[in-house]
C-alpha cells in the first residue's frame, strides 16, 4: 500500500484543516476515528501553537501511524520517535513534528475531551 491509497475518501467523514494538517473525522459510537495527515515540514510549535495559544499540545494522540515518521518532545525534554508502521500513544504536554521528506498519516482514536481520562495517558 502506498501513501496515495491511504488518502482516499472516507465514508461519513467530515474534513477540516488546522495549521496545514488535514483532519478527517468519523463519529463511531462514543468515540471518533480521525485520519490526521501531517505535511512535510510540520511542527506543532510553529504551525498550531500560534492558533491555540498553549505552550505545548494539550491533546492525547492514540492510534496507528500508517505512513511517515513523527517525533515528539515533552516539557521535561524527553523525546519519542514513531516510524510507520507503529502504534502511537502520546500524552498531552508535547511539541511534535514530521521527520523526513514524507507526510505522516496517523489514524487516531479519541473521546473528544475525555481521551486522557478514558485511556489513562497521563505522564508521570
Amino acid at each position: 500500500m502506498n501513501t496515495t491509497d491511504l488518502l482516499g475518501p472516507l465514508k461519513n467523514a467530515t474534513r477540516h484543516e488546522i495549521g496545514g494538517v488535514q483532519v478527517d473525522v468519523v463519529q463511531t459510537g462514543n468515540s471518533r476515528v480521525k485520519r490526521m495527515v501531517y505535511p512535510v515540514g510540520f511542527r506543532w510549535s510553529k504551525d498550531i501553537k500560534p492558533k491555540v495559544g498553549t505552550e505545548l499540545c494539550q491533546h492525547a494522540h492514540v492510534g496507528f501511524l500508517a505512513a511517515g515518521h513523527l517525533a515528539v518532545q515533552y516539557a521535561d525534554g524527553a523525546v519519542e520517535e514513531y516510524v510507520a508502521p507503529q502504534v502511537v500513544a502520546i500524552a498531552p504536554g508535547h511539541d511534535g513534528w514530521v521527520v523526513g521528506a514524507e507526510p505522516a498519516i496517523l489514524i487516531q482514536f479519541d473521546f473528544e475531551g475525555e481521551t486522557v481520562e478514558r485511556l489513562g495517558l497521563k505522564r508521570s
